[in-house]
């Protein structure tokens, strides 16, 4: 059974690497992770300004997911799950979390800066496509930019 809670601190770590294991299924090699790294971590600071959420099965730590909200608007800035736990219903499970998180905060939408690879997921969640953001982590390089309508 999976259950969603809040992270802690003292997991930072463990969950910044969740997110380059998961983000390296898509193929990427390892020079690329190691320019996302920065990007990919997690900070103490990050517990207080924005909602970080851990899926948890069996007492493992199988997936993360964080929001920021900023008056009406949300972003899912992190959202990432065990290569093993893939297609298991945690990403959607993430997501619903997310979804329900910023509504209740007072969001109207969520944005999504996605891995290129990552987006039909969310389209399939009924995020659209609303534009293109540039790469935290690779300059010049654009991502997909999707909302999903909270109301």
């Amino acid at each position: 059974m999976t259950r969603l809670r809040a992270a802690r601190a003292g997991e930072l770590q463990e969950l910044s690497e969740l997110c380059l294991r998961s983000k390296a299924v898509w193929g990427y090699d390892r020079a690329f992770l190691d320019g996302c790294k920065d990007e990919l971590k997690l900070h103490e600071e990050e517990l207080e300004s924005s909602y970080i959420v851990v899926a948890e099965a069996c007492g493992k730590i199988i997936g993360v997911a964080q929001v920021e909200i900023e008056k009406f608007e949300a972003h899912l800035l992190k959202m990432f799950v065990e290569p093993e736990s893939l297609k298991c219903g945690i990403g959607r499970m993430l997501f619903h979390w997310a979804c329900n998180e910023a509504r209740a905060n007072g969001a109207k939408r969520l944005i999504v800066e996605s891995d290129p690879c990552a987006a039909p997921f969310y389209r399939r969640m009924g995020a659209r496509d609303v534009g293109l953001a540039p790469s935290g982590s690779v300059p010049g390089r654009m991502l997909p930019k999707l909302a999903h309508d909270l109301v």
